[in-house]
C-alpha cells in the first residue's frame, strides 16, 4: 500500500450520471441510486475509498418532495456504505418542476421554489450529520439561443433571480454554486458567468461550480465564438499557449469557486437524452483527452501563488452522461478513484 498522507479534500462520486440524459427522455435506462452508491463503496485504490458522493434531488435518486423520514432512510444507506453526502444539485429547469431564471414571474417563481426545496434538504442532511460539507447547485435553466433574444436585459433577469436564490439558502444556512456550463444561457461562456457572479455579487451565498471537463469548453468558445480563448484549429501540444490560456481562465473564475468538479474532456461536446450538448466527460485515461488532469485541478485547488487554498473541502468527479455499459464496471471507478487520488496527493492537505 503506498502513503497517500493527504485526506483532505475528501474524495466524492456523483450520483447523478445514474439519471442524467437517461430515463423516459430518450437515454438509457436509469441507474438506480443504490447501484451508484454500491459501485462507489466499492472502489478501491491502495487500500484508499471515495469519502462520500454527490446527489441530484430528482426522483428516482432523491425526490425533491421527500419527507422527512425519507430523507433518515437515505442517510443511513449513505452512512451504511461509510459515505458522506457532499454537494447536492437542485432541480431547477422546467421538466423537473423548475421555471426560466429569466422567465416570468411564474417560471422564476418554480425556480426560486425548487431552490427551496433543495436547500431544506440539504440542510436536513446537514442536520442528520451525514453532510458535512457541500453546496446546493443551480443553473439559469436556460438555454443560449433563448438568451442571445435579449442579453443584457436576460442578464439583468437572471442576475436578480438568483440574488433571490441567495437569500433563500441564507435563510437555510447553506451556499449556492452556479455551474459553469455552455448550455446554459448567461453562463455559457466564462467572460458571461464571471459578469453573472459580479452582477449577483453574494459571494457568502452564490460560488462558481467548476468542472474541468465544462471549463475546457469555455477556453474553446462553444457557444460563445467571441470569448474563445484558444484557436478553432490549436496545436494541443503547445503547452504554453494552453498553460497562459488556462491560467487566464482561473483568474478570472477561481476567486468564485466554492466546488470543483474533477473530469477528463476531449475538446468536444455531447448531448444525452433531452440533456443539451455540452462538454463531454471522458474516462480519466482517455486517450483523446486534452487535459492532464493532476496538473490542471492544481490551477482550481492553489492561489495564483502556488499555495493551497484549501477552499474545498471535498472535491468530486463528474462522468456525466457516461454510457450505462462503462458505469456498470468496477475498473471504471478504480481509474477514477486513481485520478482523484493523485490530485489529492499533489494539492491536498492533512488534518
Amino acid at each position: 500500500m503506498s502513503d497517500h498522507s493527504n485526506n483532505y479534500p475528501k474524495l466524492h462520486n456523483a450520483a447523478w450520471p445514474g439519471v442524467v440524459g437517461k430515463g423516459s427522455d430518450g437515454g438509457e435506462p436509469i441507474i438506480e441510486l443504490e447501484t451508484m452508491l454500491d459501485l462507489t463503496c466499492a472502489a478501491e485504490v491502495d487500500g484508499v475509498k471515495f469519502d462520500g458522493v454527490d446527489l441530484f434531488l430528482f426522483a428516482p435518486h432523491v425526490d425533491i418532495d421527500a419527507s422527512d423520514d425519507e430523507l433518515a432512510k437515505l442517510a443511513d444507506m449513505v452512512r451504511q456504505r461509510n459515505l458522506e453526502i457532499g454537494s447536492v444539485v437542485a432541480p431547477v429547469w422546467e421538466p423537473t418542476g423548475g421555471g426560466s431564471a429569466m422567465g416570468a414571474n411564474t417560471e422564476r417563481l418554480k425556480f426560486l421554489e425548487q431552490v427551496r426545496k433543495g436547500c431544506r434538504i440539504a440542510k436536513q442532511l446537514r442536520d442528520l450529520g451525514v453532510r458535512p460539507n457541500g453546496s446546493v447547485r443551480i443553473d439559469s435553466a436556460v438555454d443560449p439561443g433563448s438568451w442571445s433574444e435579449d442579453p443584457e436585459g436576460n442578464q439583468a433577469r437572471i442576475a436578480e433571480t438568483f440574488r433571490q436564490a441567495c437569500d433563500i439558502a441564507a435563510e437555510y444556512g447553506e451556499q449556492l454554486t452556479a455551474e459553469g456550463e455552455i448550455c446554459w444561457g448567461g453562463m455559457h461562456s466564462w467572460k458571461r458567468m464571471t459578469e453573472l457572479l459580479a452582477m449577483v455579487n453574494r459571494p457568502e451565498a452564490l460560488g462558481f461550480q467548476a468542472d474541468m471537463a465544462h471549463t475546457l469548453l469555455y477556453m474553446l468558445g462553444y457557444n460563445a465564438p467571441e470569448d474563445a480563448m484558444l484557436d478553432e484549429d490549436f496545436d494541443w501540444s503547445d503547452t504554453e499557449t494552453f498553460d497562459a490560456a488556462y491560467r487566464q481562465l482561473c483568474g478570472a473564475l477561481q476567486p468564485w469557486t466554492n466546488d470543483l468538479h474533477i473530469a477528463q474532456n476531449d475538446a468536444t461536446v455531447k448531448g444525452s437524452g433531452s440533456h443539451d450538448k455540452t462538454g463531454r466527460h471522458c474516462l480519466p485515461n482517455d486517450p483523446g483527452g486534452k487535459l492532464d488532469i493532476t496538473k490542471y485541478a492544481g490551477f482550481w485547488l492553489r492561489n495564483p501563488d502556488g499555495e493551497l487554498s484549501k477552499r474545498f473541502r471535498h472535491i468530486c468527479w463528474d462522468g456525466c452522461m457516461f454510457p450505462n455499459e462503462t458505469m456498470m464496471q468496477p475498473q471504471t471507478w478504480n481509474d477514477i478513484l486513481a485520478a482523484m487520488l493523485d490530485v489529492r496527493d499533489a494539492h491536498g492537505w492533512q488534518e
